[in-house]
């Protein structure tokens, strides 16, 4: 039997007094893959940023390897082994890439910045260069070797394609299953778009205002479109 690395229970959460998610139960097997899709504005970032401790939780219970997490800091998160990659980034737009990684290292793991740079050997090339000297590609880049510094074993991915070519878009998938297959590494991605997430994780989840409305595997959402355009809320739009 796979052991569950990640256990929410009943969990609302949102900010200040406005409650985005409700009523989440949702557990992640160490080592699995996760994509979680939905229209924009359904709670998709606001149920990956409660796991990290950004949002005010109302009810519930998170658990990490048995650890709980609900109330804890950011920090305490991080050391228990969670990594977050967010929508915007976040790079430090002033240091030098070798820096941003830097900053970020902790706890005992594999993660170096040699290993880094071996992942993606467009920032070893590009090391002495300020965050806001890099593409976009490679400031996205630089926000997943900085989330690898931390040792994660669990990713948290917040629309890591958005705003990127296509060609980018397919290499950052090749190194993303390379940290899926390789590395054994937990892993939830927010993806906006549908064909990405389900090629990518074997298992999807569909949120709709705030809940989520489906848990199942991918391959049987790519198999059945209307029931996707269904989930996704897309039947009958031109």
């Amino acid at each position: 039997m796979t052991e569950a690395g990640l256990i929410l229970t009943g969990v609302a959460a949102g900010y200040g007094r406005t409650v985005v998610i409700e009523n989440i139960d949702l557990s992640v097997n160490a080592g699995e893959s996760v994509a979680i899709i939905g229209r924009n504005g359904v709670g998709k970032t606001t149920l990956i940023a409660t796991l990290m401790g950004h949002t005010d939780l109302h009810r519930g219970t998170i658990d990490y390897h048995g650890r709980p997490l609900g109330r804890a800091s950011i920090e305490a998160r991080v050391e228990a082994g969670m990594g977050y990659v967010p929508q915007e980034r976040e790079i430090f737009p002033s240091l030098a890439v070798e820096e941003n990684l830097a900053v970020a290292a902790r706890g005992k793991g594999g993660w170096t910045l040699e290993r880094v740079y071996r992942l993606f050997p467009n920032l070893g090339a590009r090391k002495a260069n300020r965050g806001n000297q890099l593409s976009g590609g490679e400031q996205q880049m630089l926000a997943i070797g900085r989330a690898l510094m931390g040792n994660p074993s669990l990713l948290l991915m917040d629309e890591p394609s958005e705003g990127l070519a296509p060609v980018i878009v397919e290499e950052l998938q090749r190194v993303l299953a390379r940290l899926r297959d390789d590395e054994g590494m937990a892993m939830i991605l927010i993806e906006q778009n549908a064909r990405v997430a389900l090629d990518f994780a074997p298992r999807c989840l569909v949120m709709d205002r705030g809940h989520i409305v489906h848990d199942g595997p991918s391959a049987d959402l790519k198999a059945d479109q209307q029931k996707l355009a269904g989930l996704m809320g897309l039947e009958g739009r031109g």
